[in-house]
């Protein structure tokens, strides 16, 4: 076929293409549409990445707390004295005024062969000097003090803050006083100024007596029942001890 009989078919076909609509121009829906659908495929992708590392590092944030959890028992009961699971073999004690804090506390148990060895547990003394002080304390099944530590305070920097061991210069340090001690006898705990055995530095008497007082209060309440306390099954409200 010659280009002449080619013509009229090609300008048939430009002629086509000029008279043919072009395409839409986006609109803002449209646009609004696939920036919703971007949006939503990256909050997936973040949402996956945030799952996998929170399961990556819930585990070691886990083992991190319960070691300095141990640690700070150490203080009061030394690990060569239990064999079992400390932080798993545990009561829930009721909010009882004599620990001084609002609300349950959860009381760990310390056995060696089956054997009752300690009650570890907190309290709080709700008149230092400069607001509460929190206490971790030990109970041993004999009935004696296995410890009490400071575990948390706002007291004097270099006056009051003695109690806490880790600021105590002295040797032997303030607080190694409680252990030993016999809980029959904890109502009665309280510094030499009032009549007690417990020494205390000149000028700071407000701190050490909170504290003692604190431990005596919370002696009196927990040691009679330590033997309840045991029996409880793993996990249980000690509700019904204290009533």
């Amino acid at each position: 076929m010659s280009s002449e009989a080619q013509t009229p078919v090609v300008d048939e076909a430009l002629a086509a293409a000029e008279l043919a609509p072009e395409p839409p121009a986006p609109t803002a829906a449209g646009s609004a549409m696939r920036s919703a659908a971007l949006l939503a495929v990256f909050t997936l992708a973040f949402t996956a990445l945030m799952a996998l590392t929170h399961d990556a590092t819930e585990a070691p944030i886990q083992a991190s707390v319960e070691a300095r959890r141990l640690e700070l028992i150490a203080q009061v009961l030394p690990r060569a004295d239990y064999d079992n699971a400390l932080l798993e073999d545990t009561v829930e004690l009721p909010a009882l005024p004599a620990l001084g804090i609002d609300g349950p506390v959860t009381l760990h148990r310390a056995r060696r062969g089956n054997e009752p060895v300690a009650l570890v547990f907190e309290a709080q003394a709700p008149d230092g000097y400069s607001g509460a002080i929190r206490l971790l304390m030990a109970v041993r099944a004999d009935g004696t003090l296995g410890g009490v530590r400071v575990v948390a305070h706002k007291e004097t920097p270099g006056l009051g803050d003695y109690i806490d061991p880790a600021k105590d210069r002295a040797s032997p340090k303030w607080i190694s006083q409680f252990a030993g001690r016999d809980t029959a006898q904890a109502a009665s705990w309280t510094v030499r100024k009032d009549g007690g055995d417990f020494t205390y530095m000149t000028g700071a008497t407000i701190s050490p007596r909170a504290v003692i007082r604190a431990a005596g209060r919370a002696a009196t309440a927990i040691a009679p029942v330590r033997d309840a306390l045991f029996a409880l099954p793993s996990g249980a409200s000690a509700d019904k001890v204290f009533e």
